[in-house]
């Protein structure tokens, strides 16, 4: 059994992989839009953001020293992220937006 982490190191992690997991998907959802061009941006910010979060999710289950430094990282990927998914109607990407707004807030949380 793993020991428990911190309230706010947990509170972190699962805002990371839920984030993670709406980014994969709606970069997927994006590939299967009509106008693959025109949802670019948002499918790199997409990967982007899921790389980071993934890259965070792993510094706070190891409670590295330097996951600070991450979430300030994750919070400004999943900011860029939500501003670019937000701007798009699509559900995939509403729903990516609000995921990666919440993640963005606890990580700028915890890195305070």
């Amino acid at each position: 059994m793993t020991p428990a982490l911190a309230p706010d190191l947990q509170r972190s992690l699962d805002a990371c992989l839920t984030c993670l997991a709406a980014c994969e998907h709606c970069a997927t959802a994006c590939l299967q839009e009509d106008d693959v061009q025109m949802m670019a941006n948002c499918i790199r910010l997409d990967r982007d953001c899921a790389d980071l979060c993934a890259t965070t999710a792993r510094l706070l289950m190891r409670e590295s020293p330097l996951h600070a430094e991450m979430c300030r990282a994750c919070a400004a990927a999943c900011e860029a992220c939500a501003q670019e998914c937000g701007q798009h109607q699509h559900d995939h990407c509403q729903q990516c937006a609000e995921a990666c707004r919440r993640c963005a807030e606890a990580c700028r949380a915890l890195a305070a």
